[in-house]
């Protein structure tokens, strides 16, 4: 191997080696324990949720930093309480309102664990989408450093909803199970596929009457499809049936007329 080879495979190794330390690992963050987040809630209903922060100051993270929290709730309010190793309170609990708020934690004041409670309502839907659903931050934390960087330590969200939109979703739900019966069971199912079409678009446009319509139409009409599928399966059916006792009664017919014509010989 020449020289020059050699100096091409030492560039080459060098390069990589760059590309390697230039990709930062991932940071470590907070660990974030959460009670009570709701998987849905209606709009205005209220919501509580308490999350319970430790290991706040695991991998690279530095022993002050900010803890930043956000929400989506409506008329929002946060307690903020820390507590140390034994599990005492450590410092006064600090209420904030509005959509976010953010709170200093520091290991110089023993705090190994931060209680956060957020309380507000469910907020109004800004755009109605079927799939995927609508959701709404209930709460994001975000852990940011005296330098200006910040990470992502957490974030839960969950379906918002009215009662005349639910029931249009349920309605619409149970038009597409009713296809997918229909269908398995080899109905032609286009007809009832229109008419969901169109319950999702009203859905979507915010015309719930319109959609559960639709949708009650979608799965009467999937329904009338597998009815008359299966009609003319046992309509296939006995016709093949009576066939096959057309065929055996001819056969048992001409068995008879030869042991008739064998006795007649006999005699």
């Amino acid at each position: 191997m020449n020289s020059n080879h050699y100096s091409k495979l030492g560039t080459l190794l060098l390069v990589l080696a760059v590309a390697v330390a230039a990709v930062s690992p991932a940071a470590a963050v907070a660990s974030v324990d959460a009670d009570g987040v709701p998987q849905e809630a209606e709009v205005g209903e209220e919501v509580s949720v308490t999350y319970t922060l430790s290991d706040l100051y695991a991998g690279n993270t530095p022993s002050e930093w900010g803890l930043q929290g956000e929400t989506n709730l409506t008329n929002a309010s946060w307690t903020v309480t820390a507590y140390g190793v034994d599990g005492d309170q450590v410092a006064d609990s600090q209420n904030y309102g509005g959509e976010s708020f953010e709170y200093a934690v520091s290991s110089s004041e023993d705090m190994d664990e931060i209680e956060v409670t957020v309380t507000g309502t469910a907020p109004e839907v800004g755009e109605w989408s079927y799939d995927p659903e609508e959701r709404f931050t209930v709460t994001e934390f975000t852990e940011v450093r005296s330098g200006g960087g910040t990470t992502t330590i957490d974030s839960y969200d969950a379906h918002h909803y009215t009662a005349n939109s639910k029931e249009a979703r349920n309605a619409i739900e149970d038009a597409e199970s009713a296809i997918e019966t229909a269908e398995s069971n080899g109905a032609d199912v286009s007809s009832a596929q229109d008419a969901l079409d169109n319950a999702v678009g009203f859905y979507e446009n915010g015309d719930f009457d319109r959609a559960v319509q639709n949708a009650e139409d979608a799965a009467s009409e999937a329904e009338s499809s597998e009815s008359s599928a299966q009609t003319r399966s046992m309509l296939l059916y006995g016709g093949a049936g009576l066939v096959a006792l057309l065929v055996l009664g001819g056969i048992g017919y001409l068995l008879y007329q030869r042991q008739g014509d064998d006795y007649d010989k006999l005699g």
